[in-house]
């Protein structure tokens, strides 16, 4: 299979097979102007297996939580159709408004308008904690 390269974008690569989709929503890529290819489940010699995307166009990337997603994505900057820039992913100190706080005695839960957020409390297992309420999040 050939699928031309980026002129100017990124490449999200090194995703773990079967999260392209779920990114794809989460950038909300269905809502781009530009021109979007997933490639699912990709040969690699570092994973075995792994998922692409390809955008060509100079969009936001909230490379934050996609961090939080998959702290394994390397992102891709690309202009011109050469590589500008590769950011190496990892799991965020903070999360605000990625996920939710689930305690019902949470501020978060009374009070509208407030940020949901979390601090990485154990880095090893990939566990964040609410800065209101110190509930670990679950998912």
């Amino acid at each position: 299979m050939n699928i031309d390269g980026v002129n100017t974008g990124y490449m999200l690569d090194h995703i773990e097979a079967g999260k392209g989709l779920a990114i794809y929503s989460f950038l909300k890529l269905d809502q781009a102007e530009c021109t979007v290819a997933i490639i699912q489940r990709a040969d690699s010699t570092k994973y075995g297996k792994k998922d692409i995307i390809k955008i060509d166009g100079d969009i936001p990337i909230d490379c934050e939580s996609l961090g939080y997603m998959d702290p394994n994505i390397t992102v891709n900057r690309i202009r011109n159709g050469r590589l500008l820039e590769k950011i190496h992913l990892e799991l965020p100190e903070t999360l605000t408004d990625v996920i939710r706080c689930r305690n019902p005695r949470c501020i978060t839960s009374v009070e509208q308008g407030i940020e949901h957020r979390f601090r990485l409390a154990d880095r090893e297992n990939a566990r964040y904690r609410c800065v209101y309420c110190d509930a670990e999040y679950t998912d």
